[in-house]
């Protein structure tokens, strides 16, 4: 696990209800929108926690072996390789899948019996039960924004976890968090944060997602390394958020009335 300590800003009372969560063994379903913080978060628990994460970036491929494990070939002939979420079982960890929705359905089913009282991970090809280890804890992230009819996570799986919703921090917070993860000055900075929620404010009418403060980092980042600001918004936020000439001109604008 890596050893250096990870900064974290606590928007409310998520750090003690995540405990709480991990001490009486239950899973976790965290939701919010992009780059909000939610992998920082549980990176920052599992080093409270003192557990080693197991994380799993999902997307539509994504199989039930490619979770639980498969039989390969090797020199000596077939041999059995765990997945990630059998290792966290066995071992004992937090296993962390990211964007969960993105998964075909009956991948995730096989969370079900991990996700109740029975915490356990039957594996059909090697004919094992395994109980989970003390310190498993399952969790899961998705973005509500992309949910819809055809990905969205089943009622059923929804209620075996507890739940913990996310949005982007204050400003107050966010400049805090932009400061300390980019070393730039506060007073751009706080210029920074303040086009950030400006930009938000076109979610849903000239932008499909909203300015991370993922984003905003990044911009910081290229700030502090010398790129001039106005640049540096125009190619780690107004780039990244549209493809379209007349937002992007738009967008345009607003940097500029800020930088």
């Amino acid at each position: 696990m890596n050893s250096s300590v990870l900064n974290y800003l606590p928007q409310g009372r998520e750090v003690e209800i995540f405990t709480h969560a991990a001490n009486n063994k239950l899973p976790v379903l965290i939701k919010g929108p992009t780059g909000c913080g939610k992998t920082r978060f549980v990176e920052h628990m599992a080093q409270q926690l003192d557990r080693r994460v197991y994380t799993v970036s999902c997307h539509d491929d994504l199989t039930a072996s490619d979770l639980v494990g498969r039989h390969l070939i090797g020199a000596d002939g077939t041999y059995w390789q765990d997945g990630p979420l059998t290792r966290a079982v066995r071992e004992g960890g937090i296993c962390y899948l990211d964007e969960v929705v993105e998964a075909r359905k009956d991948t995730t089913v096989v969370l079900h019996p991990l996700s109740d009282h029975r915490r356990i991970l039957p594996i059909e090809r090697t004919g094992e039960l395994i109980e989970a280890h003390p310190d498993f804890m399952l969790v899961i992230s998705y973005n509500p924004g992309y949910q819809n009819l055809m990905k969205g996570l089943k009622p059923s799986t929804r209620q075996r976890f507890v739940a913990l919703s996310f949005e982007y921090p204050s400003p107050e917070q966010e400049v805090v968090i932009v400061c300390q993860e980019s070393g730039l000055d506060k007073q751009t900075v706080q210029q920074l944060v303040k086009l950030g929620n400006d930009l938000r404010r076109l979610k849903d009418h000239d932008l499909e997602e909203a300015a991370s403060t993922r984003l905003l980092i990044y911009t910081a980042m290229m700030i502090r390394s010398g790129l001039p600001a106005a640049e540096a918004c125009r190619v780690c936020l107004a780039q990244p958020l549209s493809d379209d000439t007349e937002t992007l001109a738009a967008l345009e604008k607003l940097i500029s009335g800020h930088f």
